[in-house]
């Protein structure tokens, strides 16, 4: 509902829910994930005082309000202009919700002492609870079918909640989308159509991708499409963004099929194998919004050679909306899983008649020389 991995805890007032969510938090950020939280209840709060200078732009009637000094920064908003909480919490690996036991949310459900909540549950008026946290009296608790745990139990409650989470993780699918619909201007040839295997690189690569994506699609401009799905017998994926290279082949697949994540590969690899497909999918980060090789300098990873995750869809469409279409722009400046790849070479592009020439003798010595 607001994130892609997403954990509510809900309860009533005085059942432990903000302890259990602060301990959470900490469990899972000193394990290496980011972590945003969300506190939703029925009080009103307020994050300044009256008549400090925010308040008083409020009253004025000033939509929005932002405060900020070294260390930290807020946004008060209000009426029909609220806080975009999906796009504030989207950089985070997860998110854990405190509140909102109503909404269709997955949850823990923390059982109050007098276990006033427990109506509410029997009725259907809380949906979508995983396991219920006891403060110790687990009397009657078992009818509901559902894993219990004492509140004190961390480790267990917060084992069951990244497997949770891993298991949301697993459940997306991963396609396959080779990159072919480039001019190929600078090789003066279609290098979808080049050979150095025996086999031209779109089939090649098709196949590559075939070893570990459940379908693989060729991307590639519209007039293309007859030429390829006909020679190589792979469904394509036409651009419906124009002219804004690879981001448009890879935004058009994930307007397709937006809950899967994409391998992308461009078809000018001539080195690429399957020991460096398996090394980036072996060490992909479902949860951060992309997985991509970085050979030496962190600076520079291969865009076109990377698993964009579902999540991955929002930043890039408004990255498009900004007027930046480099998708290396966009595995610099988000939260994104790094690679050091084994062996360089398989990120060797060929580009030119000079680099086709080159990878043919990289091939005959067996990598960069």
């Amino acid at each position: 509902m607001f994130h892609p991995f997403e954990i509510a805890v809900g309860g009533l007032s005085g059942s432990g829910k903000t302890t259990l969510v602060e301990k959470l938090i900490r469990r899972f950020s000193e394990n290496g994930f980011e972590v945003a939280a969300f506190k939703h209840g029925c009080h009103r709060f307020e994050i300044d005082r009256e008549g400090k200078d925010s308040d008083r732009f409020t009253k004025a009637r000033a939509v929005p309000v932002l405060i900020a000094d070294r260390e930290k920064e807020a946004l008060i908003s209000r009426g029909t202009d609220r806080l975009d909480i999906a796009g504030s919490t989207l950089s985070a690996d997860l998110l854990f919700i405190e509140g909102l036991k109503e909404l269709p949310i997955p949850k823990l459900l923390m059982v109050d002492r007098d276990r006033a909540v427990l109506p509410m549950l029997e009725n259907g008026a809380i949906p979508q609870v995983l396991a219920l946290v006891h403060d110790g009296n687990a009397d009657g608790l078992e009818r509901f079918g559902l894993p219990l745990f004492h509140r004190n139990e961390l480790t267990e409650i917060g084992t069951f909640v990244e497997g949770l989470l891993r298991k949301s993780a697993e459940a997306v699918p991963l396609h396959g989308l080779v990159l072919a619909g480039g001019q190929s201007s600078r090789m003066g040839r279609d290098k979808a159509t080049l050979s150095y295997h025996g086999q031209n690189q779109l089939e090649r690569t098709a196949a590559l991708l075939g070893g570990v994506c459940d379908e693989v699609f060729i991307s590639c401009q519209a007039e293309q499409i007859e030429c390829f799905t006909t020679s190589a017998n792979i469904p394509a994926i036409a651009d419906s963004y124009l002219d804004i290279g690879p981001l448009g082949g890879l935004l058009s697949a994930q307007r397709q099929r937006p809950h899967a994540a994409w391998l992308v590969a461009a078809c000018d690899f001539p080195l690429l194998d399957e020991a460096a497909i398996a090394e980036l999918t072996e060490a992909r980060n479902p949860f951060r919004f992309a997985t991509a090789f970085a050979a030496g300098d962190r600076d520079r990873p291969e865009p076109l050679l990377t698993i964009y995750e579902p999540k991955s869809r929002r930043r890039l469409l408004e990255a498009h909306a900004a007027g930046n279409d480099s998708l290396r722009s966009f595995l610099r400046s988000n939260r994104v899983e790094l690679v050091e790849p084994r062996d360089p070479s398989a990120l060797f592009n060929a580009n030119d008649p000079d680099a086709f020439d080159k990878a043919r003798r990289m091939m005959e010595n067996g990598g960069l020389r």
